[in-house]
């Protein structure tokens, strides 16, 4: 059986998404700065951490709007949901 989600949890949920999204977005592009040059910069410790640095702006990002993928992905949830419910 199909589980009815609430609208706060879906608005989370969409907004994870895009989250995930931007992640796999901005992954490329931190890959390729060359930061061995820096003061700080290179090394196993940074290889290790940059995934998480990366997940972590990708959430500040959709925290604050991002691209507006949560909202037509809520958009969706809810339709899907209206379909399961009418079944």
């Amino acid at each position: 059986m199909t589980q009815i989600l609430p609208a706060k949890d879906m608005a989370q949920a969409a907004q994870a998404f895009e989250a995930n999204a931007l992640g796999e977005l901005f992954q490329p592009m931190f890959d390729t700065v060359d930061t061995s040059d820096g003061l700080f910069g290179g090394g196993i410790g940074e290889s290790t951490f940059r995934p998480m640095l990366t997940h972590a702006i990708a959430e500040a990002v959709a925290a604050h709007g991002g691209l507006g993928l949560a909202a037509p992905v809520m958009q969706q949830m809810l339709r899907m949901q209206e379909t399961v419910k009418s079944q």
